[in-house]
C-alpha cells in the first residue's frame, strides 16, 4: 500500500546532465540564439524534467480539483458553498471557462471531486475520488485529520500516475478555498493574514474583515503545533483539493511529467509540495500572476517566473490551460524548426577578421 512518507522520500531532483545537449539543440535551430526568449527556457525545463533531449509533447491533460471548506462557517463569502457542486455540475457539461478553453485547445479535461459536500451520480468527466464532505473549520479546529490528509495526498497522486499525458496543468474549484490559500502561505512563509488574504470570489468590506480575522483566528489556533512540519500545516489549515493537487504533483514527479500550476490557490499547493519536498520545485512551472492579492509576492518569494500576466483570477485551471499551449508551441519549435546543419543556413559568423 502506498503511504505518503514514501511518496516523499522518492522525489528526487531533476538531473541537469542533458542541459548541454537541450542547448546545443535550441542554439542550432535556425534562429540567433536566444531570439525564442522564454520559450526556449520553457523548452529546456520541459526536455529536463522529461531527462530527455528529445522529448516531444503530444498530449496535455487539466485537472480541476473540487472541494467544501468549513471556513465558510464563519461567513467570509458572498457565495454560499451550494455553488461548489453547482460549478462542477457546469464544468462537467461543458459550460465552464476551463471546459471551454480546454476543448477549444484539444486539451484532454476532467474535474475531480477530492472533497465537496455534494454526492454526484457517475458522469462522463467526472472523477470521484472524495475524502470526505468538505474540511472542518480550521478557525475553530484542524481542518482534516492526519489520515484524510495523507489520503486526499494518495488519491492525487494515483490519478496522476495513471495518467498518460506528456505534460499537466492543475486548477481548483471550492467555495472558501481562498481563505485555505492564505492561510497555507501564512504558515509556510510565517507572515499574517492580512498579508496574505484577498477577496477572493468578492469578499469585500466588512466580509473581507471578517475572512482576515477568521483566517488570522486560524493561524494563531494552528501555528504552534504545526511549526516546522509542512506535512501538518497541511492537515491543519489546507482544503482536501489542495491536499489532491499536493499529491498530483508527487504523482508527476514520479512519472517526470511537467506540472503546469494556475493561480492563487493552485500555488498555495505548489508551495506546500515544495516545503514538504524540496525537489518537487523544479517539475513545476507557475502559469500566470493571478491578479489576487499576495500571489505576484509569492512568486516574488519563490523567484519564479510565470508564463503569463492577464490579471485572471477565476481559477479553475484557466491560467494553466493558456500556458500549456504556450509550452506547446516551444516543444514545437524545439522539435520541428530546421537547423543550421539540416538546412544548409549559414549560421552566425565568428570570424574577427
Amino acid at each position: 500500500m502506498t503511504q505518503v512518507s514514501d511518496i516523499i522520500r522518492s522525489v528526487a531532483p531533476i538531473s541537469t546532465n542533458i542541459t548541454h545537449a537541450i542547448q546545443t539543440h535550441l542554439d542550432d535551430l535556425t534562429k540567433p540564439p536566444g531570439a525564442l526568449g522564454r520559450l526556449e527556457e520553457l523548452a529546456m525545463q520541459y526536455c529536463l524534467v522529461k531527462g530527455n533531449p528529445l522529448a516531444k509533447l503530444e498530449k496535455m491533460a487539466v485537472f480541476t480539483f473540487a472541494g467544501d471548506h468549513g471556513i465558510t462557517e464563519e461567513k467570509i463569502t458572498p457565495y454560499p458553498s451550494e455553488v461548489t457542486p453547482q460549478m462542477v455540475m457546469n464544468m462537467v457539461a461543458g459550460g465552464a471557462a476551463a471546459s471551454v478553453m480546454c476543448r477549444t485547445a484539444g486539451i484532454d479535461y476532467k474535474v475531480v471531486d477530492m472533497g465537496v459536500k455534494t454526492d454526484f451520480p457517475e458522469m462522463d468527466g467526472l472523477i470521484q475520488i472524495k475524502v470526505a464532505k468538505g474540511t472542518k473549520n480550521f478557525a475553530r479546529e484542524p481542518a482534516m485529520s492526519t489520515e484524510e490528509c495523507e489520503k486526499a495526498i494518495i488519491n492525487g497522486y494515483s490519478l496522476i500516475r495513471q495518467c498518460t499525458a506528456d505534460i499537466i496543468g492543475i486548477g481548483e474549484m471550492g467555495i472558501g478555498n481562498s481563505s485555505s490559500a492564505a492561510a497555507l502561505y501564512s504558515l509556510y512563509l510565517d507572515l499574517p493574514a492580512k498579508t496574505t488574504a484577498g477577496a477572493g470570489t468578492g469578499s469585500v468590506g466588512e466580509l473581507y474583515a471578517r475572512k482576515v480575522d477568521a483566517i488570522q483566528q486560524g493561524l494563531d489556533l494552528h501555528k504552534s503545533e504545526s511549526a516546522g512540519n509542512p506535512l501538518e500545516v497541511l492537515c491543519r489549515v489546507g482544503g482536501f483539493e489542495i491536499c489532491g493537487m499536493v499529491g498530483a504533483i508527487f504523482g508527476a514527479v514520479s512519472k517526470r511529467i511537467p506540472v503546469v500550476v494556475d493561480g492563487f490557490i493552485a500555488g498555495a499547493a505548489a508551495c506546500a509540495a515544495s516545503r514538504i519536498a524540496p525537489a518537487s520545485k523544479g517539475y513545476i512551472i507557475y502559469s500566470h500572476k493571478s491578479a489576487e492579492k499576495f500571489h505576484r509576492e509569492y512568486l516574488e518569494t519563490e523567484k519564479a517566473k510565470p508564463v503569463l500576466d492577464l490579471d485572471m483570477r477565476l481559477g479553475e485551471g484557466t491560467g494553466a490551460i493558456l500556458a500549456l499551449q504556450i509550452i506547446q508551441q516551444a516543444m514545437a519549435c524545439y522539435n520541428r524548426m530546421a537547423t543550421f546543419s539540416s538546412a544548409g543556413v549559414s549560421g552566425k559568423d565568428t570570424d574577427d577578421d
